[in-house]
């Protein structure tokens, strides 16, 4: 008997998960590196249309959290890379200018597919993803991180599935002509969906599009799981139990996102994970740096090494304030114990403002397994958190557009 299984039937003994204890860290690392990894949030497209920025090289977490070096080192095989694009007026010039951003965005993650073929795999189909893995390749899927560059249009939802977009959110930071946001300033607008976003989530259940969400309000989420035909995912979210923040899911709601068969993905923004000492110097300095940089409609390499030099500099002199990995651990152990590990996966909001201290980007994702597998989840919960629960809502909404299919 090997000292894996030695380790299990001891665990089983002791009515423990099979490999909860005794495992070194290098044991961990392996188990890991065996599951098909996916990430259901990744902002780092953002990124890929930066002059000069290079997928293939190791970066610092300040300048991308994730690239191949740090993917392989994590063992992170990929996940869905995210169109996003700033909103901007609720006007017809407002959703142009978002399209055209937006549009660019999905070009450049087939870009890097194209340009690295013996890396990047995109694929639409959820039984492709462990073969890809499997073949030492990074998954990608294609999502969207707020539905405004769709403008009125709801036809352009078309445009874009036929690029690759799988899981799209109807809102962001600010209520839309979709919907309210949990975080407008302004409160409520809609109390839940607009007609337009109802039109939308039945648009997404058509065309085989999983429907996110994170950033809307409990009210538009609540709505969309009762419309919508197929489970719905909270791509990248926390828990509203652990920290009352308007972006996190309350225990009842989460229950009900598992009751009809949806997934909360935990993400590790450090301002949705506890209260942080408020910084309005750093806040202010930000603020003027990226409003000047977002005012250049096409910056050069020089002008982007600039702003990376002004931000590290910002940086060093208002040093950033995160929470910490028991801080993520905390709300990923509640939810789970909600939801039950059926219901639940990760999505760290990469390149996004995700990150903790002690784990600042993918490379660190280990530690997430060890910490689960020493709380007593198993090898197959941890394939379930991991990939499976979020690849099982995306064929679900496949099979039911194949369903209707005319």
């Amino acid at each position: 008997m090997n000292r894996f299984f030695a380790v299990c039937a001891l665990g089983l003994a002791m009515g423990l998960s099979p490999v909860a204890k005794a495992l070194s860290q290098d044991e961990v690392l392996a188990l890991h590196q065996q599951l098909l990894t996916l990430d259901t949030h990744l902002d780092t497209p953002a990124h890929l249309v930066e002059p000069g920025f290079d997928i293939m090289a190791r970066h610092s977490p300040q300048d991308s959290q994730v690239d191949v070096p740090k993917m392989n080192e994590g063992g992170l095989d990929g996940g869905f890379w995210a169109i996003y694009s700033p909103q901007g007026p609720l006007t017809q010039a407002g959703f142009e200018q978002s399209r055209d951003t937006a549009l660019l965005r999905a070009m450049a993650i087939h870009k890097m597919v194209d340009t690295h073929p013996a890396v990047f795999t995109f694929t639409t189909n959820p039984a492709e993803a462990p073969a890809i893995a499997k073949a030492g390749k990074k998954v990608v899927f294609i999502s969207m991180e707020n539905a405004y560059p769709l403008g009125e249009d709801i036809s352009l939802l078309t445009t874009f599935y036929k690029m690759g977009l799988r899981m799209v959110g109807p809102v962001h930071f600010k209520n839309n002509q979709f919907g309210d946001s949990a975080t407008d300033p302004d409160g409520e607008k809609w109390h839940g969906l607009s007609p337009l976003g109802e039109a939308l989530v039945a648009k997404a259940n058509q065309l085989g599009i999983v429907l996110d969400g994170s950033h809307s309000s409990d009210a538009v989420t609540e709505q969309m799981i009762a419309l919508s035909k197929t489970p719905i995912m909270l791509s990248h979210s926390a828990s509203k139990a652990i920290y009352d923040h308007p972006r996190n899911a309350s225990d009842a709601l989460i229950k009900k996102l598992a009751a009809s068969g949806g997934v909360i993905q935990v993400n590790s923004y450090s301002s949705y994970l506890k209260a942080l000492p408020a910084n309005p110097e750093r806040k202010a300095a930000l603020t003027a740096l990226y409003q000047h940089f977002e005012s250049l409609s096409n910056p050069t390499a020089e002008q982007l090494a600039d702003f990376k030099a002004k931000r590290h500099a910002i940086d060093a002199k208002y040093p950033p304030v995160h929470a910490d990995f028991d801080d993520f651990m905390r709300h990923l152990l509640h939810i789970l114990k909600v939801a039950g590990p059926k219901h639940v996966g990760i999505g760290c909001d990469w390149d996004g403002g995700g990150g903790v201290n002690g784990m600042m980007d993918v490379s660190a994702l280990p530690k997430i397994s060890a910490r689960l597998l020493k709380a007593g989840y198993s090898k197959a919960d941890l394939a379930d958190i991991w990939g499976n629960n979020a690849l099982r809502v995306l064929k679900a909404a496949e099979d039911y557009a194949a369903s209707v299919k005319p």
